[in-house]
């Protein structure tokens, strides 16, 4: 071979390899933006179903796309492509209405329309308490909890935690939810930032009503879990991995 022909066939290589590597990334970039995004979990106001430290596929059709569901948040329009309304008790990532950078996940507890109500630590649904069963208590982070199964009216069954029926939540006004809008909580029910906080001194609500448009997807597995340690601290995960939750779909 010649030394023409060796430089071009190693420039050949080269370009293969930026080809491919081009390739996969608009590929990666595709599925995060139209099909699946991870997100993780940094906060424990989904406990016990979902931990600090899990890791989530999301699927981004779920509820259909919106400028706030796109990567980047690009190309901007109004209103939803193929949209499909979620289900009460779908959980549910969504973008922060007062700040729409930042990313929640809660459960979605009401509907356009709704009227939802904590009285005594209990949730009601346009009037009607819902139902929940007392179970083992549960330990986290040293401290037990009240744990119960909760039935929202379609039938949907959750695992909730409380401390006491008489925190800071548990007792709350009647909110109406408005249209286009959704109603979040979380299942650790005292330790949860969701709808029921309220504006304080004429400020907007920190979490509130959460518009349509906010919608991201809805969490569908949890694809990896670690305890007390980061993602990329490989050397931590023998001891760090909860293998027993990887691959556990989220309900």
């Amino acid at each position: 071979m010649t030394t023409s022909a060796s430089a071009k066939s190693k420039s050949g290589g080269i370009i293969g390899t930026i080809k491919t590597i081009v390739i996969a990334v608009l590929i990666a970039l595709g599925v995060r933006t139209f099909l699946y995004e991870p997100f993780n979990i940094p906060t424990g106001s989904m406990v016990p179903t979902l931990l600090v430290g899990d890791y989530l596929f999301v699927s981004k059709f779920a509820y259909g796309y919106s400028a706030q569901t796109l990567l980047f948040g690009i190309p901007a329009f109004d209103g939803r492509i193929l949209a499909s309304e979620p289900d009460r008790g779908d959980v549910i990532v969504f973008r922060l209405p007062t700040n729409p950078s930042e990313h929640y996940i809660k459960r979605l507890i009401g509907l356009p329309g709704d009227e939802i109500q904590m009285i005594e630590g209990r949730l009601y649904i346009n009037g009607e308490m819902v139902e929940r069963e007392r179970i083992e208590d549960y330990l986290y982070n040293g401290v037990r909890y009240q744990q119960y199964i909760e039935t929202l009216p379609n039938g949907r069954e959750h695992n909730i935690i409380e401390r006491s029926d008489s925190a800071g939540l548990d007792n709350t006004p009647v909110y109406v939810v408005p249209e286009d809008h959704y109603f979040f909580m979380g299942d650790n029910r005292d330790g949860s930032l969701d709808s029921r906080v309220p504006g304080r001194n004429g400020q907007p609500a920190q979490v509130g009503y959460v518009p349509g448009d906010n919608l991201v997807g809805r969490a569908e597995v949890i694809w990896f879990s670690l305890e007390d340690s980061s993602f990329f601290e490989i050397w931590n995960w023998p001891t760090s991995l909860r293998v027993s939750r990887i691959f556990d779909a989220v309900n």
